[in-house]
């Protein structure tokens, strides 16, 4: 076997370390507020300073997702949006230099194909895929196909891990380890969960690979005071939210835009 190709998640990671900073990681579901809307949005993402772009694949049964993304995912759902559609706004967004990765869960791709789903994904420029509910016992398959295709597969840690959990979990990790700050569904919150610190530290305990937190960061302080202590910040909902309130496309693009640059803002005064 030859080395793998190189991480472009990683580079990312690197980059923004070097910058004295933290990663910010932005996500939207494809299809939402449209097909058009959605890779408007994302590319508004990057050009106010988000590092790294997940692209949402909409699924019946999001388990992990809270109230607000569930709406958008229903409503990207409604208006027939396909994996192709996922895979054809990760080419758009990936198109503008930024590393961009599918967030799914596990159905979808099995359904698709996995070695399918791994190869056309690289071939529309994506970097890697976030996949929440596929467990280490059953990545196999994943991670062949993955690293046939030099894609970086990132799995989820949680504060209820056990020490020997998140060394088995951040060792199939590329790119980054994904913690989840809350064990419960995605959502914006007053504040950011307390267990983050502690979880961050324990997987660093474990792997020298960047570490994410998600769940819970709406603004530019909570920004600040997660990118204190972890290598990267991830905001989902946050970015749902102002495109749901916005009382038509543009208006929430446009709020998106003012978002993303308060959490890149909010990620450099750490």
């Amino acid at each position: 076997m030859g080395e793998l190709p190189r991480s472009r998640l990683g580079e990312a990671f690197e980059k923004a370390r070097v910058d004295g900073r933290a990663a910010l990681v932005g996500y939207l579901p494809a299809g939402f507020p449209s097909f058009a809307g959605a890779v408007a949005a994302l590319t508004a993402m990057v050009e106010a300073g988000v590092d790294v772009v997940e692209v949402g694949l909409p699924y019946s049964d999001p388990l992990m997702d809270g109230p607000t993304i569930q709406v958008a995912v229903d409503r990207a759902l409604t208006g027939g949006t396909s994996t192709e559609d996922v895979l054809h706004t990760v080419a758009a967004v990936a198109r503008t230099g930024v590393p961009t990765v599918v967030m799914t869960y596990w159905n979808p791709v099995e359904q698709y194909g996995v070695d399918r789903f791994a190869a056309d994904l690289a071939a529309a420029g994506g970097a890697g895929a976030i996949t929440p509910d596929l467990t280490a016992e059953e990545a196999g398959p994943w991670l062949a196909a993955a690293a046939a295709a030099g894609l970086d597969p990132v799995f989820l840690v949680a504060p209820s891990s056990t020490d020997q959990r998140l060394a088995r979990v951040a060792a199939l990790c590329r790119g980054f380890v994904y913690a989840a700050s809350t064990m419960g569904v995605t959502g914006t919150r007053d504040q950011v969960s307390g267990r983050s610190p502690t979880l961050v530290e324990r997987v660093r305990a474990v792997t020298s690979t960047p570490v994410a937190v998600g769940l819970g960061v709406s603004n530019g302080d909570q920004a600040a005071q997660v990118a204190a202590y972890a290598d990267g910040v991830i905001v989902g909902s946050a970015f749902v939210r102002r495109l749901l309130d916005a009382p038509d496309e543009a208006t929430g693009i446009a709020a998106v835009r003012e978002l993303a640059a308060d959490l890149a803002a909010g990620v450099r005064r750490r």
